[in-house]
């Protein structure tokens, strides 16, 4: 067991007392001493950074079917959410469904709505480009000159949370909602719009357990996000 310093030096007072005193008391003295050892504060925990993993460690086979018409994803919206919070945010839905409680000690490397924004661009980036909106409006110009400006992606973050169902009990819940909309010089045109939610269970009623589930929520709506963009924009 790992003592302090003062510890230390309460040890040293008690190997005094057993010698300047009888038993008994040096007994008393000595639980007396030990037992404001233990009352000390211990050191604070630092909170734990999580992310959604280091990606893919290798190139993957080149994909050998045609490349999609691109599409520009706009920044992702946090709808009912902190858009610049990083916390780790839990719901015990069998005890109070309504509140959202922060872990104390556990932190995104980011807001989540720019964790989801990475995964989405790099599963809708495997087959077409991928441009940011502001990419999209700068190319307004060729318009003009008969070009075509790509569909536009846009993604509301509703819920990004870990749910509990019952104390041992839990999962990732991620719901947002896409909207494809077709930039025109006369305004915008809708393509579609869909609510996607993924739920994935959490290997451990915590913290950790809880970051895991929603990493691969994420992965999973990006899928689903990608192969319905793929349906809607020809």
């Amino acid at each position: 067991m790992h003592t302090t310093p003062a510890c230390h030096a309460m040890n040293a007072i008690k190997n005094i007392a057993v010698r300047a005193f009888p038993a008994s008391a040096a007994a008393t003295f000595c639980l007396i001493l030990l037992a404001g050892c233990s009352a000390l504060p211990a050191p604070p925990h630092r909170p734990v950074s999580y992310d959604f993993g280091p990606g893919p460690t290798s190139y993957a086979p080149g994909d050998r079917r045609a490349p999609l018409p691109p599409v520009a994803l706009a920044d992702v919206e946090a709808t009912g959410l902190a858009e610049s919070s990083t916390a780790v945010q839990y719901r015990l839905t069998y005890a109070d469904a309504q509140q959202l409680r922060p872990y104390t000690l556990a932190r995104w490397t980011q807001p989540p709505v720019q964790l989801v924004q990475q995964a989405l661009r790099a599963q809708l980036g495997l087959r077409r480009p991928v441009l940011q909106d502001a990419d999209a409006a700068a190319q307004a110009r060729d318009t003009a000159r008969g070009g075509k400006l790509p569909a536009v992606l846009r993604i509301e973050l509703e819920e990004f949370t870990h749910i509990f169902t019952a104390p041992a009990e839990s999962t990732g819940l991620l719901r947002l909602r896409a909207t494809l909309v077709d930039p025109t010089p006369a305004g915008e045109t809708l393509l579609g719009q869909r609510v996607f939610i993924v739920q994935k269970p959490a290997p451990t009623p915590d913290a950790a357990g809880g970051t895991r589930a929603l990493a691969a929520a994420a992965r999973q709506v990006a899928m689903e996000v990608d192969e319905w963009v793929g349906e809607t924009v020809r």
